[in-house]
C-alpha cells in the first residue's frame, strides 16, 4: 500500500524537476539571446556594475567605488538591496544609477537556517542574472566580495557571455563569515571555501584590503590577473569638527536625546548652548588697525560657540553587531573605568563637598559612549547597558542611528574612538577606523594580526587586548580631560598626517618607500586614482 501511496507522489516530484529545469534552462537561453544582442549595441559611454550583495547604504567602500568611477564618467550602476541612504554624492552625480535587488519574501526569515539559505540563493540568482542581463546595458562587471555564493559564480557567467572584465574586491573571505555561523568544520563552509577558490581564482584584476590578504591569497589559491593592494581610505570631505559644526550638530541630535541622558549631561539651552558647546563673546576685530574705528564697524564683541570646559568625553564606536565584534569587552572596559572614577574623584566622600567643588577636584571626567550601526544583537546588548548604568554616575552608554552626511560629523566631534573589530578572516581592516582617522579621531582598537597595517601603536591610536587594557588606556587618555596631553599628542599626530601634500604623483612615490607611514591621511579618491584608475583606463574598450 505505501509502494503505491509512494509512486504517483516519485512521479509528481519528477515531473516537477523536469517542470522547473524546463523553465531554467529557457531563462538561460532568453538572456544568452539578450545578451548577445546587448553586445551588438556598443555603449557611447564606458560603464561598470558594482554589486553588493547587502544593504548599498551600509556598504561604504562600494559606494566609493561607485563615486570614483563616475567621477571619470563611466556609467555606473550601483546594484544592491535597499535600506540605508546612500552617500550624497550618488544621488547628484549624473552617471550613477542605484539598481535595488529585490528580496525573498518574508516567509524565508522564519525558517531554519539550513533550509532558507538554498531557497534564499536561488531567489538572488534569479534578481542578479535579470538585473545584469536586463536591467543595465553591457557593463564590466565590478564585484564586491563577501558574500560570495552565488555573485562569483554569476558574474563569471555573464562576463564569460559578454567579454566584460571581472573585478574582485577582496576585503574580507566569505566562507570566513559563514564558519561565524557555522563554524569552521561545518560541511557548507567547507563548499563555501572551494566554490571561492574554484570562481574567485582567475579575474581581469584582483583588489584586496590589506598586504596580508594579497600575501596569503596569492600565495594560497595562485591567482590570475592583475593584483593591486588598495587600502580602505577616507573620502576628502571627512575633517575635523570645527566648534560652529559641532554646535551646529548638536542643536540638531539634541532633540532626539532622552531626559534621563539630558540630565547627565551638563545643562544646554538652545540655541545659546548645547551639552558640548556654548557662544562666547570674543572681540570684534576692526577691518584696520592702524586707522580709527568708524561708528559703524565698533560693533562690540561677537558670539561664537565653543568647546565647553565642563563638557563629557564624547566616545565613539560603529558596530554592525555581529559575532565578530565582541560587545562585552566595550562593556566591561566601561564597568572598570566607572569603577575607577568613583575612586580616583573621590566621589564616595563627596557628601560633605558642593558639586562645583567635586568639579574643580575632578581628575577622570564623565563619559558619553555613542554606539552606531545596526545589527542582530543590538536589542540583547543594549538591554545590558540599560540595566548596568541604572547605577553608573560617571558614564552613560547610548545607541544612535544617523544618516550618513551626519555620521562624519560625530566622528569629527568625538574626543576618542573604540574598535572592537575582530575580523573573521584576520586578513581585512575595519573601515570604520579609516573613518574616524579621517575625521582626525585617535582610536583604541582590539588587536589581530593585521592592525599594525593600520593603527600605529601610540602614533594614531592605542592598541589593547582585551578589556582590563582598554580601561587602562581609557584612564591615560582621559585624565584631566579636556587637557589630556597623550590625547592630544594622537590628535597633532594625525594633524601634522594630514597636511602631507595632496599631489597624487608625490604619494605615489612615498607611497613605494614608506605605505606604512602616509596611507592613513591620503583621501580615498587619491587612493583610488593612484591604484584603480590605471587598472581599467590603460585596457579601454
Amino acid at each position: 500500500m505505501g509502494d503505491q501511496q509512494d509512486g504517483p507522489q516519485r512521479r509528481a516530484l519528477q515531473d516537477f524537476l523536469k517542470f522547473t529545469a524546463l523553465i531554467f534552462s529557457a531563462f538561460l537561453v532568453i538572456i544568452v539571446v539578450h545578451v548577445f544582442q546587448k553586445v551588438r549595441q556598443r555603449p557611447r559611454l564606458r560603464s561598470v556594475a558594482i554589486l553588493v550583495l547587502g544593504d548599498v547604504g551600509r556598504s561604504p567602500r562600494m559606494m566609493y567605488h561607485a563615486e570614483s568611477f563616475a567621477r571619470l564618467e563611466f556609467n555606473t550602476y550601483l546594484i544592491g538591496y535597499r535600506g540605508s541612504n546612500p552617500i550624497p554624492s550618488l544621488n547628484s552625480l549624473p552617471h550613477v544609477r542605484l539598481c535595488h535587488l529585490s528580496e525573498p519574501p518574508p516567509l524565508v526569515a522564519q525558517i531554519p537556517f539550513l533550509l532558507a539559505a538554498p531557497i534564499k540563493i536561488a531567489y538572488q540568482i534569479v534578481a542578479i542574472l535579470y538585473t545584469l542581463v536586463f536591467t543595465i546595458p553591457r557593463p564590466p562587471e565590478f564585484i564586491m566580495n563577501p558574500p560570495s555564493i552565488p555573485t562569483l559564480a554569476l558574474v563569471r557567467l555573464v562576463g564569460g557571455i559578454t567579454g566584460s572584465k571581472i573585478i574582485i574586491d577582496w576585503h574580507n573571505l566569505g566562507y570566513s563569515i559563514l564558519a561565524l555561523k557555522l563554524g569552521e568544520l561545518h560541511p557548507l563552509v567547507k563548499i563555501a571555501k572551494q566554490f571561492e577558490i574554484v570562481f574567485g581564482s582567475s579575474a581581469y584584476a584582483h583588489l584586496f584590503v590589506t598586504n596580508a590578504m594579497q600575501d596569503y591569497l596569492v600565495q594560497e589559491w595562485g591567482l590570475i590577473g592583475h593584483k593591486a593592494v588598495l587600502h580602505d581610505r577616507p573620502p576628502s570631505h571627512f575633517h575635523r569638527c570645527s566648534p560652529p559644526e559641532v554646535h551646529e550638530l548638536f542643536l540638531r541630535l539634541g532633540r532626539s536625546i532622552s531626559p534621563s541622558l539630558a540630565s547627565f549631561l551638563p545643562d544646554a539651552s538652545p540655541p545659546y548652548s548645547t551639552h558640548f558647546t556654548e557662544l562666547v563673546d570674543y572681540p570684534r576685530p576692526r577691518p584696520y588697525a592702524t586707522l580709527p574705528a568708524s561708528p559703524a564697524s565698533d560693533l562690540g564683541s561677537l558670539s561664537m560657540p565653543s568647546l565647553r570646559k565642563d563638557r563629557p568625553a564624547l566616545l565613539v564606536s560603529s558596530t554592525s553587531w555581529t559575532p565578530d565584534e565582541d560587545f562585552g569587552i566595550l562593556l566591561e572596559a566601561l564597568k572598570l573605568y566607572e569603577s575607577r572614577a568613583r575612586e580616583v574623584n573621590g566621589t564616595d566622600h563627596d557628601h560633605v563637598h558642593s558639586n562645583l567643588d567635586h568639579k574643580e577636584r575632578q581628575i577622570l571626567p564623565s563619559v558619553w559612549m555613542v554606539i552606531t550601526g545596526k545589527g542582530p544583537l543590538k536589542e540583547q546588548y543594549m538591554a545590558e547597558v540599560k540595566l548596568l548604568q541604572k547605577h553608573w554616575k560617571y558614564v552613560r552608554c547610548s545607541s544612535l542611528w544617523l544618516e550618513a552626511e551626519d555620521y562624519p560629523l560625530l566622528l569629527g566631534s568625538a574626543d576618542l574612538g573604540i574598535c572592537l573589530h575582530s575580523s573573521s578572516s584576520a586578513l581585512d581592516l575595519p573601515m570604520k577606523v579609516v573613518d574616524m582617522f579621517g575625521c582626525g579621531l585617535p582610536v583604541c582598537a582590539l588587536d589581530f594580526a593585521c592592525l599594525p597595517e593600520l593603527v600605529k601603536d601610540g602614533i594614531n591610536g592605542i592598541i589593547f587586548q582585551d578589556a582590563i587594557q582598554l580601561a587602562g588606556h581609557l584612564e591615560t587618555l582621559l585624565t584631566y580631560f579636556p587637557s589630556s596631553a597623550k590625547l592630544d599628542s594622537l590628535r597633532k599626530s594625525l594633524q601634522r598626517a594630514s597636511q602631507v601634500s595632496p599631489n597624487v604623483e608625490l604619494r605615489s612615490h612615498i607611497h613605494e618607500h614608506q605605505e606604512g607611514a602616509d596611507w592613513e591621511w591620503s583621501s580615498w579618491s587619491d587612493n583610488w586614482n593612484r591604484v584603480v584608475k590605471p587598472l581599467v583606463l590603460n585596457d579601454a574598450v
